[in-house]
């Protein structure tokens, strides 16, 4: 007979079960690149974040090995204690330096960076105003304030701009991805930074897919211009373009002084390992002087857009290229199909996705080439057409 424990932990599985949402771990049997093995399976890659293909570059492996010899494996502890090393100095102030910003602060991923510094600096009182499709770690992090919020349909300034005029909290934030993890698309910056200077509102950019990609790799405030002052808060990540791991925020000097004092996903969290600060800061050399990685990044995905012309795609000139299904069990056949065929395209299902928006989220990278990508559209083509979705 089950516990009340188990039969809630059975009641968990069988709901994903019958709704084709039953997620599964992979592990792989080599580096992250192009290509990967699976078990036996030698698959071409499309499920990625490692955009310029950095992940497995001898420059990073080379500095993170130096790094292991001078400063070992892990920081050992948090960066307040003894765990902050002289490579994190140097990496936030070339980050900064790169972003063209005052100074950055580094957190061990991208997930604590949002809630470490918006939970830091947002007060009860508050209003935060968040895009519908925000990433998970930005709408975990509005939650934890407890602060009064309001989630905006997407990309509708209209209804944002309306929402602010009717506000009267203390102080009002707007939190949005610049770049969106699943749709691939970009949100109106230079508009967003209008309405926050109209109603006062301070703007909290999450750039985890704009960094290292948009503006020679400075990112996406970079590339419209947008002041320090516009944006006071950008958190970039480091483990999708630059193929290392952890993340930083960036901004002004008082920024970062007050997210010291009082971010406890920095105060509490064990600081990076050294070797991967050493690897990012190879990262950020590779991007500083060759743009031949972000040139070839944006012919695959021209490459791709026109190929898969046909295909349901959303507007997206980003990495992040979705191609629409709709239900569960259609995303999950055409994943397999494509599979089969030697290509590795996961399903994106609910409750990543909104319900009725299941797809598979192809990401291009730099070290695609033309003819992995004819592989891959010419399979969708045909899975499409086997399943009578097109």
């Amino acid at each position: 007979m089950l516990s009340a424990f188990d039969e809630r932990l059975e009641k968990i599985l069988d709901d994903h079960r019958r709704n084709d949402r039953l997620r599964t771990l992979e592990p792989l049997e080599t580096c992250q690149g192009r290509h990967i093995a699976i078990g036996q399976e030698r698959l071409i890659n499309f499920s990625s974040n490692d955009y310029l293909g950095l992940s497995a570059h001898p420059n990073l492996r080379a500095a993170s090995v130096d790094a292991v010899g001078l400063y070992g494996v892990g920081s050992g502890a948090s960066a307040l204690l003894s765990g902050r090393s002289r490579v994190h100095v140097e990496l936030e102030q070339r980050v900064a330096q790169f972003m063209r910003r005052d100074r950055a602060l580094l957190f061990s991923s991208g997930y604590l960076a949002n809630i470490g510094a918006i939970n830091a600096l947002v007060r009860r009182k508050d209003h935060i105003f968040h895009d519908r499709l925000n990433h998970a770690s930005l709408i975990d992090a509005v939650t934890l304030t407890r602060a009064k919020s309001t989630r905006y349909p997407h990309l509708d300034l209209e209804k944002l701009d309306a929402a602010l005029a009717a506000d009267e909290s203390p102080a009002r934030w707007i939190v949005t991805d610049t770049i969106f993890s699943m749709d691939g698309d970009r949100a109106p910056l230079g508009e967003l930074a209008t309405l926050a200077k109209r109603h006062e509102a301070i703007l909290i950019g999450d750039d985890a897919h704009g960094f290292g990609i948009e503006a020679e790799g400075r990112g996406t405030a970079v590339a419209v211009g947008m002041s320090q002052a516009e944006m006071p808060i950008q958190i970039v990540t480091f483990g999708k373009a630059l193929g290392t791991a952890g993340a930083a925020v960036v901004g002004s000097e008082a920024l970062i002084e007050a997210l010291i004092q009082s971010s406890r996903t920095f105060t509490y969290d064990t600081a990076p390992p050294p070797m991967i600060a050493a690897a990012t800061l190879a990262a950020l050399d590779l991007l500083t002087h060759d743009d031949s990685l972000l040139r070839n990044l944006q012919k695959n995905i021209a490459h791709f857009r026109s190929a898969a012309s046909t295909l349901p795609l959303l507007p997206s000139s980003s990495p992040i290229q979705p191609v629409m299904i709709g239900s569960e069990t259609a995303a999950l056949a055409i994943s397999t199909e494509l599979r089969r065929a030697g290509i590795y395209a996961r399903a994106i299902r609910p409750p990543t996705v909104p319900a009725g928006t299941a797809r598979l989220r192809i990401c291009i990278s730099a070290a695609h080439s033309g003819d992995d990508i004819d592989q891959l559209v010419a399979t969708m083509l045909a899975a499409f057409a086997k399943h009578a979705l097109c």
